[in-house]
């Protein structure tokens, strides 16, 4: 039923297909039970008109055949009254089938003869109350529908039609002429099945038009649909064929003119990129050649800034840090050149990660560092090993650890580690400034700052958390951030166990625990 589902959800034809069946289904519905109905009614209208003038018919022979037996005996006017029941039993090729029940009125004198009689076992108790009730009010011909039931317990849907007659020296009888609706209900379901059948027929063929023109339809789109996949994976060559002269063509011609306008886009940007790529690429290169002629120079003077002037010796320290920052962005721009170009690659390999991250909180020199109170590093196991590119983790954590330096205006900082079977959580946590929803937004973008205004004592690149996401999205992991104003940052990072994995769930969420989204707005 699932694939059932997901096939309809994902199928234009079939959702046409089945929409116009339901609606023929409804409409074909209506109309029969409507012409259901009629014909029905139509059949029981003749139907009944037929048997009340037959049924009259059978009153006045039988009340003329009585009349003109007045000076008959006994035996001999039950004998007429035999013959009356035998000829109004007896019925043509097109009659319907009938019985008759003569049957004493309530109310008649009393005799010791009794004339009561009924063809074929019909019973007179099966006669309704209603209809022996109206005859015994007014002598004048009556009918309603009941169920006869014979003498063998038999039982079947008729038409009672009954009036009052008198049988000379006897007084007051009741006759009914009882017609069977046994024809009538075999004719009714007779058409009943032929609408139900030639319903089933015309949605089919509904079904099979629909499906016919939606085919033609939804051929073209399946197409384009085809196409505009192939042209996303780098296939801008391909086209719609263009064969007839409709709205479908018209479709086709401008999805192809839109291609084409593409194509020239998507190849013009990428000349410019693979021009801007190479520009950022030679120049960081060229650079290195004075770079480092640069630095042997700065070493030389910084070597003896104590025989220098004081604003001298200032200026060979103030020298070698610029150097050193220039240094790290040349670096930095190389590595993004390399992410641009996608040539980056793993170098994996198994290490145990808190002393990776002991290690660049050393080198950082967090500890005698004046803008930090200090580190604590929380882990519940004391030994987290994966297998991931050393050199890029280990950038990854310098770059959040040197952010949260940068931003944490005095106060802690938090690194929490926690693990499963199959993914890491790093998170740094501050407790700083913090930032706001649209910092939030653009954190990761290249060269961007918080606060560009700010003073900044260690001097950042503004690339660091960029190249960051891209060697953790490298590992096919992923790095998060969050931060309230006043409340500080959190970066939590994630990563496989083993590089190349996909990552099934984040151990650590970017909200941290000790944070409250409903007190913070008190």
């Amino acid at each position: 039923m699932r694939r059932l589902r997901l096939a309809f959800a994902r199928s234009l034809g079939a959702k046409v297909v089945s929409s116009t069946i339901l609606l023929s289904l409804c409409v074909v519905w209506l109309t029969g039970s409507a012409l259901n109905t009629r014909l029905s009614d139509g059949i029981r209208s003749v139907n009944l008109n037929s048997s009340i003038a037959e049924a009259r018919l059978a009153f006045f022979n039988a009340q003329y055949q009585l009349i003109i037996s007045q000076n008959l005996s006994v035996e001999e006017r039950k004998k007429t009254l035999a013959e009356i029941v035998v000829d109004a039993t007896t019925q043509g090729v097109k009659e319907q089938p009938r019985e008759v029940i003569i049957i004493k009125t309530p109310t008649s004198k009393k005799s010791t003869v009794s004339y009561e009689m009924s063809s074929n076992g019909a019973r007179g108790d099966s006669i309704p109350n209603n209809i022996r009730k109206e005859i015994f009010k007014k002598s004048d011909l009556r009918y309603e529908y009941g169920l006869l039931k014979f003498a063998s317990s038999q039982s079947v849907d008729s038409l009672f039609v009954g009036n009052r007659i008198d049988i000379p020296g006897a007084g007051r009888y009741e006759m009914y002429v009882v017609f069977s609706l046994a024809q009538q209900a075999s004719t009714i379901q007779l058409i009943q099945n032929s609408l139900l059948l030639t319903g089933f027929a015309l949605i089919f063929l509904i079904a099979l038009i629909t499906w016919l023109v939606v085919r033609q339809v939804v051929r073209p789109v399946r197409e384009a649909a085809s196409v505009a996949k192939q042209f996303t994976q780098g296939q801008f060559n391909l086209r719609l064929p263009i064969t007839s002269k409709d709205e479908l063509a018209t479709l086709a011609i401008s999805f192809n003119d839109m291609a084409a306008s593409l194509e020239e886009q998507i190849t013009r940007l990428e000349n410019l990129s693979r021009v801007q790529q190479r520009f950022v690429s030679d120049v960081t290169h060229e650079l290195r050649t004075p770079l480092t002629t640069l630095r042997m120079a700065s070493e030389v003077i910084y070597n003896h800034r104590t025989g220098f002037d004081a604003p001298v010796s200032r200026s060979a320290e103030l020298l070698v840090a610029q150097l050193d920052r220039f240094e790290r962005l040349l670096e930095d721009l190389l590595e993004v050149s390399r992410f641009d170009a996608e040539v980056a690659i793993l170098d994996p390999v198994d290490f145990d990660l808190l002393p990776l991250i002991k290690r660049c909180v050393a080198d950082l020199g967090f500890d005698s560092d004046e803008k930090t109170s200090g580190v604590t590093i929380k882990s519940e196991a004391s030994e987290v090993t994966l297998k991931a590119d050393l050199r890029r983790v280990e950038r990854i954590m310098r770059n959040l650890l040197s952010n949260a330096l940068d931003h944490c205006d005095g106060t802690p900082i938090e690194i929490t580690i926690k693990a499963t079977e199959t993914e890491v959580g790093i998170a740094v946590r501050d407790f700083g400034a913090g930032l706001d929803e649209a910092s939030l937004i653009r954190v990761f973008d290249r060269f961007w700052r918080a606060d560009p205004s700010r003073a900044r004592v260690r001097g950042g690149t503004g690339l660091g958390l960029s190249i960051a996401l891209e060697d953790a999205r490298l590992h096919n992991g992923e790095l998060d951030a969050w931060g309230r104003p006043g409340k500080g940052a959190n970066f939590v990072l994630t990563l496989p166990r083993i590089a190349g994995k996909e990552i099934q769930s984040r151990p650590l969420k970017p909200v941290p625990q000790d944070f409250h989204e409903e007190n913070f707005y008190l």
